[in-house]
């Protein structure tokens, strides 16, 4: 619940940086970097001004994430508190130790082995 909080009001830029159609660099939370090929805006001569288009382009998408949470602690019914106390304690008790098991045959040794059991069976690996 808490991550879901969390990713909801959470605001991000994603940052983008065409150079023609081309898509070079995506950043999120800071600036794209640039391809290198970006050209002045305007250029004025002493006889004329002209203007020079870039072949270059920037997008920025923003995702807006909620400001306002709604926390209605004080209108929960006898109902709920029993509901979430329960639920609580049951998910609290899935993680208690158990006790270790007592083997009652750590006590006593092996049996002896009297026979070789391939030679019984005449199996043998080769």
């Amino acid at each position: 619940m808490a991550l879901v909080v969390l990713f909801s009001t959470t605001s991000f830029t994603i940052d983008k940086h065409y150079c023609g159609k081309i898509l070079v660099d995506t950043a999120v939370f800071n600036k794209a970097k640039g391809c290198g090929m970006e050209m002045q805006v305007s250029t004025i001569n002493s006889e004329c001004s002209t203007v020079k288009k870039s072949c270059c382009t920037e997008e920025q998408i923003t995702v807006q994430g909620q400001d306002e949470l709604q926390l209605n602690l004080d209108k929960l019914t006898l109902e709920k508190q029993l509901f979430v106390a329960s639920f609580l304690y049951s998910y609290a008790s899935l993680f208690e130790s158990a006790e270790k098991p007592t083997h009652s045959f750590l006590e006593y040794p092996p049996p002896l082995i009297v026979k070789s059991i391939y030679k019984l069976d005449e199996t043998y690996l080769i």
